[in-house]
């Protein structure tokens, strides 16, 4: 993972950072950063090279390096570098695959980015939510994620009424049939068989079997 921060200050008492026009800046205003974040990858092979090239050239100079993978949520670096951002700055990825692989989780992630007043900027795919077309762009990717979630709550709202009208409720399918539960109180109760062989016989741990004789024995 990395993170990278750039501050750039032209002549003229303001902040030009790379890719956007003059900001206001008052000499108690802190200097936006503009942060950059790769996942797992070695820094040492000639395959990062590029990429690290290509973030220092969008503006990027502090790398934070993710040993973690990007399908996995708890990245000690990726919650540093959020903790880290602030009003203003600006999140700069090489690829979209590097931030996570999970489109749930990118978009948890670019939420909270948002929430916290800071821009996005993916390299690979151009992808910056700091102009008006990329913010347009992640609504309308936001947009198909949440219609790909209402779909899968309709399916599965759908297979629970159908499964309903044919007499089938969810849950755990039972470890024992009912004929097998008729034999193992028939064995154990005849005397023919212990509660612990009973359950040898069946590949049932003994705590079911102890359970299916109360349950008969309060009948």
């Amino acid at each position: 993972m990395s993170v990278q921060a750039c501050q750039s200050v032209p002549s003229g008492g303001g902040l030009r950072r790379p890719g956007r026009g003059l900001i206001e800046k008052s000499q108690n205003q802190k200097l936006p950063n503009r942060f950059s974040f790769n996942g797992r990858g070695n820094y040492r092979t000639n395959v990062a090279l590029p990429q690290i090239a290509a973030l220092q050239a969008a503006g990027c100079t502090r790398i934070f390096q993710e040993k973690a993978s990007a399908g996995r949520w708890d990245r000690p670096e990726l919650h540093r570098l959020l903790d880290q951002l602030r009003q203003c700055d600006v999140l700069v990825v090489c690829k979209l695959d590097r931030l996570s692989r999970s489109l749930k989780d990118l978009l948890m992630l670019l939420e909270k980015v948002q929430l916290l007043g800071a821009g996005f900027h993916s390299l690979s795919e151009a992808i910056d939510t700091t102009t008006s077309a990329g913010r347009m762009m992640m609504q309308i990717v936001g947009s198909f994620a949440e219609f790909e979630r209402a779909m899968l709550r309709e399916r599965t709202r759908s297979g629970l009424l159908a499964a309903r009208k044919e007499g089938r409720v969810g849950g755990r399918r039972p470890k024992l049939t009912p004929r097998q539960q008729q034999e193992i109180v028939l064995l154990v109760s005849s005397g023919q068989k212990t509660a612990a062989d009973a359950a040898r016989l069946f590949n049932v741990h003994p705590s079911t079997v102890a359970r299916l004789l109360a349950k008969n024995k309060a009948m």
